[in-house]
């Protein structure tokens, strides 16, 4: 695989940690990997908490890989690709466990739909934002839901159409991406370990009951992003996407 997934449980808080030197960038393997993983922790009694972190201290998630983007060439292989975040959201929103997400830097495209299918991101100051796929010919169908559904749709709206433009912690913790900024890593540690040993010291039953009421109006994703995904994949092969593709690094 390329990049890194790693699992650690200690005092009944599940880290899961990915890695990958093109700014912790998804790949289709590690999405893959990433959902399995999620998986196991959520049926592992020894885990009451998920936490979600990312190596490095720059960027939390580059989103899709465009390397590996860059390989699709028909439409069956651009709607997979483009499901693999469509799969991670899913497998998030269906943990009986909350997940907490550790933003320690830069979120970019399908990153940021990761943290916000997470159900409490702590962040950086550091941890700005930017939805980039309209600049590449794209758009962020697939995360949409999630996204909208934390920072609301004239949030979500602005984000998508200044797709070239970065957003401040600041501005993503007033929007509600972000539970809390903290001024630093180290600060941001400290609140992590916080809530993650506090909620572990809950009752099992009441953690998975309070989750599904905090999900329950999502059962419509199981339909609703594989579609999505399909038409981002569509985009992906026009000509227009595939140019700017061509002039990206990455």
């Amino acid at each position: 695989m390329d990049g890194t997934l790693t699992l650690e449980i200690q005092n009944q808080i599940g880290t899961i940690t990915f890695g990958h030197s093109a700014a912790n960038s998804l790949s289709p393997e590690m999405l893959h990997d990433f959902c399995e993983l999620l998986r196991e922790t959520d049926r592992n009694p020894e885990a009451k908490v998920i936490v979600i972190q990312s190596e490095g201290d720059r960027a939390f998630c580059g989103g899709a890989s465009l390397s590996a983007l860059k390989k699709v060439d028909t439409l069956e292989s651009s709607t997979a690709f483009f499901m693999g975040f469509a799969h991670l959201i899913n497998h998030l929103r269906k943990c009986s466990k909350f997940v907490i997400a550790r933003v320690q830097g830069k979120v970019v495209g399908g990153g940021i739909g990761l943290v916000a299918a997470c159900d409490y991101a702590l962040a950086t100051e550091a941890a700005s934002i930017r939805l980039s796929e309209l600049s590449i010919g794209i758009g962020p169908y697939v995360i949409e839901p999630a996204v909208s559904r934390k920072i609301g749709k004239t949030a979500f709206n602005q984000l998508s159409l200044d797709s070239a433009n970065w957003r401040s912690g600041q501005w993503a913790h007033v929007q509600g991406l972000y539970a809390e900024c903290c001024p630093d890593i180290e600060s941001l540690d400290t609140q992590v370990a916080a809530l993650s040993q506090r909620l572990a010291s809950y009752g099992t039953n009441a953690l998975k009951q309070l989750n599904s009421l905090h999900w329950n109006d999502t059962a419509h994703w199981e339909e609703l992003l594989p579609e999505k995904a399909a038409i981002t994949g569509k985009l992906a092969l026009s000509e227009h996407c595939q140019t700017i593709l061509k002039n990206t690094h990455g």
